[in-house]
């Protein structure tokens, strides 16, 4: 074999940071070592990774094309360090979730995972949707879980379990008494929503169709308690996923308004990169999330 793990890492880094300097600190390494390892691996093979302007590093589209292959090498040779070790067989699980499935579900899911498999090391990301498929798209995070859909030629989308927004107010608003909203109802009020590019927000606008030009979007926020807040202090009309609110109607302090002409119900859904190597850890993970107790949706 004419090429190492060692050169593979250092390929790797350098093409997440764009910098061979970034790359060598990352990896423990002096620059002047690691830039050598990455010009042995190009003229081994007499090809050239990455375009370099200036002093910067541009992966080109050969680098973009055995990025994929050499991320899947150094994952399953991870994985057979770990046994050849004789530790666990889950290493360390990089997971993303959106807001709504971050602070309601993820949490939840987590603390099982790390009961099951103690020696199991679990990070957990929150962000919205875009950001989230990005970091997975870029082998940032090992799987993601978002709300609505999401398309990208490089990423695998994995349905997982249904969910709905609920319209909802302040119990002391005048709609509260309502019950069910007509679309003049929708378009009388001041919302209170999602900021774009999260999957809440996405559902929101397609579940609006033809309306939606008319709405009063009054605020945009990117934290659902936020969002709860400034409902229950009356500034406007709110719409989240039904697991976000279970407490707050219970207690009362929100109401949900009904909108029978209007479909708010959607799909949460794991991402993964397609050619992202299938970790023992993440096949734990999809396997836990399946459970009844994590999948059904009258779980909260």
């Amino acid at each position: 074999m004419k090429f190492t793990l060692r050169q593979l890492e250092i390929f790797l880094a350098a093409a997440h940071h764009e910098s061979i300097s970034l790359a060598a600190k990352e990896l423990s390494m002096s620059q002047s070592a690691a830039s050598e390892a990455l010009k042995t691996l190009e003229s081994q093979f007499d090809i050239q990774l990455f375009d370099r302007p200036g002093k910067t590093l541009r992966l080109n589209e050969l680098g973009r094309i055995l990025r994929s292959q050499s991320e899947a090498m150094i994952e399953q040779a991870r994985e057979l360090e770990l046994s050849f070790r004789q530790h666990t067989e889950i290493g360390h699980l990089k997971v993303g979730a959106t807001l709504s499935i971050g602070n309601y579900l993820a949490v939840n899911i987590m603390a099982q995972f790390m009961r099951e498999h103690p020696s199991a090391k679990v990070s957990l990301e929150v962000a919205n949707t875009t950001a989230i498929a990005h970091k997975v798209g870029n082998y940032l995070l090992d799987i993601g879980l978002i709300e609505g859909d999401w398309n990208e030629p490089e990423l695998e989308v994995i349905p997982w379990r249904r969910d709905e927004l609920v319209v909802f107010c302040s119990s002391e608003h005048p709609l509260a008494r309502h019950g069910s909203l007509t679309d003049s109802d929708l378009v009388s009020v001041p919302w209170i929503l999602r900021e774009t590019g999260s999957g809440t927000r996405q559902t929101f606008d397609r579940a609006m169709h033809g309306i939606l030009p008319k709405l009063d979007i009054a605020l945009e926020l990117q934290h659902t308690e936020a969002i709860k807040r400034a409902v229950e202090a009356n500034l406007g009309v709110g719409c989240l996923s039904k697991i976000t609110l279970v407490e707050a109607f219970k207690r009362g302090n929100l109401v949900p308004l009904g909108t029978p002409t209007r479909r708010f119900d959607r799909n949460l859904s794991f991402i993964l990169h397609k050619e992202k190597y299938r970790s023992a850890g993440i096949k734990h993970w999809l396997a836990l999330c399946q459970r009844p107790e994590f999948h059904s949706t009258g779980s909260p």
